[in-house]
């Protein structure tokens, strides 16, 4: 958890423009973030985690897929 909170902070958070100080508190929030999030929210059972994926994501992603792909070809920004 402190591993993704230091690179989610790094990459995405401006890494250390404040100084080592700054930092350490994007780090400090991110880590609270996550602890938060995963005492407040259920935990799902593996078949569950399968389920949501096959027929939610699955399909939800290769519908953003079709419908980027969709919108270049016809505004002609990609060739066909």
């Amino acid at each position: 958890m402190l591993v993704i909170s230091v690179l989610t902070a790094i990459l995405f958070l401006g890494g250390a423009a404040g100084g080592a100080f700054a930092l350490g508190l994007k780090v400090s929030a991110l880590c609270f973030i996550f602890l938060w999030a995963r005492a407040a929210l259920p935990r799902y059972r593996y078949d569950q985690l399968m389920r949501l994926g096959w027929k939610i994501f699955l399909p939800l992603a290769l519908g953003f897929v079709l419908a980027v792909g969709g919108t270049g070809v016809a505004l002609g920004s990609v060739a066909a």
